[in-house]
């Protein structure tokens, strides 16, 4: 666990001895079974829900805990490094919430939102296209309105929950406009025509179901359209900012795993005489670690207190995921170098911890988009916004 925590409120220092505790109880003695034999953890997600995890940031009329984001990407990170795939659900959850809690109607959310955000209900984040990964604004699903309904075909790929989710939030074509055709949907599970495929066979996550979802003639309620039709994209876009701040924390939690676990095997083995963590090359693999796991989480605290000042992220949200996950994939396969042989066995996590890190450079826009996004934000930059913190 990093050194020093520095958190804004008490409140938010009894959340994160919280969280330690649940991950140290709850979630540590389940995670190697549960992953080896990929088996979702539903009553997990229940439990932290109940605990008031699963709607820090979200408003308290609302059923949330009104966190600000700094606090909740912190809360994930503790849990990214015990259980990844669970730290990954609460991220995608909350991107599932997002779209109702941002854009929906004071009617919509007093409905929905208390038992999604309670841990009753369990969501899934349905954008991606089996053609349309990288450029949503391609998708080929379609709803067509018929009267006080829309009647929604089409497939989804790589939904997270996909098969097990209580709730599906859904983009999809209302028209052919590309940038004003899209319209957003909160679909519940079990609604006729809307059916998982068996869940992907992943290299890592294994914890966390990945599905294939088909909708064929799946009838939704107008009430059910979350936003304005032909507003879906910017949902959707504005949805994924604060998505890749979550899978920044999910990467940082997960690479500090790995770290944790190398200090103490650096510890505890000794070659010619004293332990592996005084041989200055091994001490300095460790210490290059140390130093980006802390700038990943310096830069996705920045651009999360940037959001909570109400300023523009979407480029900090990008710089945040390209360097939480890129770091993580360099921390983790060092973790295994520093272990060695052992490393490379499943007797060992972080073998585990570097099969997970790759995915993470990968979802939530693979870290070429994030590069594209960076790189047009600084085409376009004429200067940035000066503020004063706790000033409105």
């Amino acid at each position: 666990m990093p050194a020093t925590r520095a958190l804004p409120t008490e409140e938010a220092v009894e959340l994160i001895q919280l969280t330690r505790t649940l991950a140290t109880k709850e979630l540590a003695p389940r995670v190697a079974d549960a992953e080896a034999e990929a088996a979702f953890p539903r009553d997990v997600f229940r439990t932290l829900g109940r605990s008031g995890l699963l709607g820090l940031p979200f408003a308290e009329e609302d059923g949330g805990a009104a966190q600000p984001y700094e606090v909740y990407l912190q809360v994930l990170e503790e849990v990214a490094a015990v259980w990844s795939s669970v730290a990954v659900g609460i991220s995608v959850h909350a991107l599932s919430c997002f779209p109702l809690a941002r854009f929906g109607t004071e009617e919509q959310r007093r409905r929905w939102l208390p038992d999604m955000l309670g841990g009753e209900l369990l969501g899934a984040y349905c954008l991606s296209e089996p053609h349309a990964g990288s450029d949503p604004a391609a998708m080929l699903t379609r709803a067509v309105r018929e009267g006080d309904e829309y009647v929604l075909n089409g497939t989804k790929a790589w939904t997270t929950h996909g098969g097990y989710a209580d709730f599906y939030t859904v983009m999809a074509r209302t028209s052919d406009d590309r940038a004003h055709g899209i319209s957003c949907f909160l679909i519940p599970a079990g609604t006729p025509g809307l059916t998982a495929d068996p869940p992907e066979r992943k290299m890592g996550l294994t914890g966390s179901a990945t599905a294939t979802m088909r909708l064929e003639d799946v009838r939704v309620p107008v009430e059910r359209r979350i936003g304005l039709e032909g507003q879906g994209l910017k949902i959707a876009l504005a949805s994924l900012d604060c998505g890749r701040l979550g899978i920044s924390a999910v990467a940082t939690g997960l690479a500090q795993g790995a770290l944790d676990h190398a200090v103490r095997y650096a510890r505890e083995r000794e070659t010619f005489g004293k332990p592996i963590i005084e041989h200055q090359g091994l001490a300095f693999v460790l210490a290059d670690m140390g130093a980006a796991i802390e700038s990943a989480r310096a830069t996705a605290l920045s651009a999360a207190r940037l959001k909570d000042l109400g300023l523009p992220f979407t480029r900090e949200a990008s710089i945040a995921k390209l360097v939480a996950t890129d770091n993580a994939m360099k921390v983790t396969t060092d973790a295994v170098q520093v272990l060695g042989g052992y490393g490379y066995t499943r007797d060992f996590p972080v073998e585990r911890y570097m099969r997970e890190a790759k995915v993470m450079q990968i979802f939530e826009g693979t870290n070429q988009i994030q590069r594209m996004i960076i790189s047009r934000a600084l085409d376009r930059d004429e200067g940035g916004v000066l503020t004063v913190l706790g000033k409105e």
